[in-house]
């Protein structure tokens, strides 16, 4: 799991995965030492299944971005809205650019480290498959970091595995003064939609 914490020193060994989702065929370059490198991963094909494509959102993160899925699908749906995809994977944000230029939302998409973005920024839609497995102390303390930069009408869309904690972590955001609600639930995951609490 050494994709969730640092740049890896092993070989890239770069491929390319095609994916299809909302009616079209993508082809995104991967490589060793990064997220789910292989293919779509479950979790993200089933956020984008199920989660339609705001029409409205002019700023947009994608958190704990991989390769860039999330933020290259936003941009690509939504001419609009600038992503920022961020991850702490020096190479997941390297390929991130690459697939942006690929697709042609390069001018939209900013793969950044987390301390290079603004913390004064603000977020209509933050989407994300969270890094589960980096623990629950470190997951609560990324989604306090992130959560908070919601704009006021904004909202988090969550994909998370029921059998890694999807619904005692929906608990916990409810008790940590967020609004969180399940919006479906296909193939083992939940997706979660998390807003400022009223």
């Amino acid at each position: 799991m050494s994709h969730y914490f640092h740049t890896p020193t092993t070989p890239e060994h770069r491929r390319q995965i095609t994916a299809h989702f909302w009616d079209t065929d993508w082809e995104f370059t991967t490589a060793d030492g990064v997220f789910s490198y292989d293919s779509l991963d479950q979790g993200t094909a089933v956020l984008l299944r199920e989660v339609i494509p705001p029409t409205d959102a002019t700023r947009a993160l994608d958190l704990g971005c991989g390769y860039g899925v999330l933020a290259i699908a936003l941009a690509s749906a939504v001419p609009g809205v600038s992503v920022d995809a961020v991850d702490v994977n020096e190479r997941a944000l390297a390929l991130t650019a690459e697939n942006a230029r690929h697709h042609e939302v390069a001018d939209r998409v900013r793969p950044l480290l987390p301390d290079q973005v603004d913390p004064d920024v603000r977020y209509d839609e933050i989407w994300s498959n969270p890094p589960i497995r980096i623990g629950k102390q470190a997951l609560h303390e990324l989604l306090l970091t992130w959560l908070p930069r919601l704009t006021p009408a904004g909202r988090a869309v969550l994909v998370v595995g029921r059998n890694l904690g999807a619904d005692s972590l929906q608990v916990w955001l409810n008790d940590s003064g967020f609004d969180c609600q399940r919006i479906g639930s296909a193939k083992g995951f939940r997706l979660l939609e998390v807003r400022q609490a009223a």
